[in-house]
């Protein structure tokens, strides 16, 4: 039963996930790619599910039959001939940036105005590419080796890597879903109340240490969208806890629909985790109201450094 207030809570029951998200699969196979490219299997054992996958993805798109002489489709007179792309070639690279994060650079001429994935340590986001095939990002990373996998609708793609050598200093937690639902992290950093200093979440008169990063291209039919909240633990002054919860917004697109939710964490053990929730939103008449997810998020234990 669901009571009629601006606010209503939720406690779903909370399923810890064996692997992580996306390309969950073939391990042993993740661990001889790991090796080949160099990396060391036991730092980043998290990256498995993701390096799993890249013997099944094409890394580098192949010229269109169309742009190969001979082959081109008649153009209508009276239209200027479209100058094409002579090098369909996809190229990205990743650049780890403070604040453990990594910026990614995709370069594709070939895929203009495109939906593209990223995907990285079970995180999966939607962006789009510009009318020249390029995207710029920066993204949290979750992992110290971190691998990006980058794929088109059309099954092309690459693979980006970094190594992001300040991760330890941060605890992070993240949430991805699809669709349109709105789902906000809120943080009440150490006693912190609702609304004042110490109260961080994706607004921007948010106060406090840590910071709220979310992603996700608006407008693309059923976007992957992540939200990711950091905190410094490795320059912190203060001890105590850090309560979290998520909100998510009861909307006449998403009413009586059921919403899949991954939560994964970055704790001070530096062990990727993750856990799976399945909720059923109540029926539009409940719509412009939230749900306070208590449960899907661990509370953070901060020690003073």
């Amino acid at each position: 039963m669901f009571v009629v207030r601006n606010y209503v809570t939720m406690c779903g029951t909370v399923a810890c996930a064996l692997g992580i998200g996306y390309l969950m699969q073939n391990g042993p196979s993740a661990q001889r790619n790991a090796a080949q490219a160099g990396i060391d299997v036991a730092s980043a054992s998290e990256q498995s599910s993701v390096l799993s996958g890249l013997e099944d993805i094409v890394l580098t798109s192949a010229t269109p039959s169309d742009a190969i002489p001979g082959n081109a489709p008649p153009v209508p007179r009276g239209v200027p001939s479209a100058v094409r792309p002579t090098d369909c070639n996809i190229s990205a690279r990743a650049t780890a940036v403070p604040g453990a994060m990594a910026r990614l650079t995709l370069k594709a001429p070939c895929n203009a105005e495109e939906r593209v994935e990223v995907h990285h340590s079970g995180l999966t986001v939607s962006q789009m590419t510009d009318t020249s095939g390029a995207l710029q990002m920066t993204i949290p990373a979750l992992s110290e080796y971190a691998i990006f996998l980058i794929s088109f609708e059309d099954e092309t793609g690459t693979v980006a890597t970094t190594h992001v050598s300040d991760i330890a200093k941060y605890n992070r937690v993240a949430l991805q879903w699809q669709g349109e639902t709105e789902l906000q992290i809120h943080a009440l950093e150490f006693g912190a109340s609702y609304g004042g200093d110490g109260h961080v979440w994706d607004d921007a008169s948010a106060q406090g240490t840590g910071d709220i990063v979310r992603l996700g291209q608006q407008g693309l039919s059923k976007t992957q969208n992540i939200e990711v909240y950091s905190f410094p633990s490795g320059a912190s002054d203060q001890s105590g806890t850090i309560d979290l919860t998520v909100e998510a917004e009861v909307t006449e697109a998403n009413c009586g629909h059921t919403l899949n939710v991954q939560a994964l964490e970055l704790l001070s053990d530096r062990r990727l985790r993750s856990r799976d929730m399945s909720l059923d939103l109540p029926d539009c008449s409940h719509a412009g109201e939230f749900l306070v997810l208590n449960n899907l998020l661990s509370d953070l234990t901060i020690a003073a450094k």
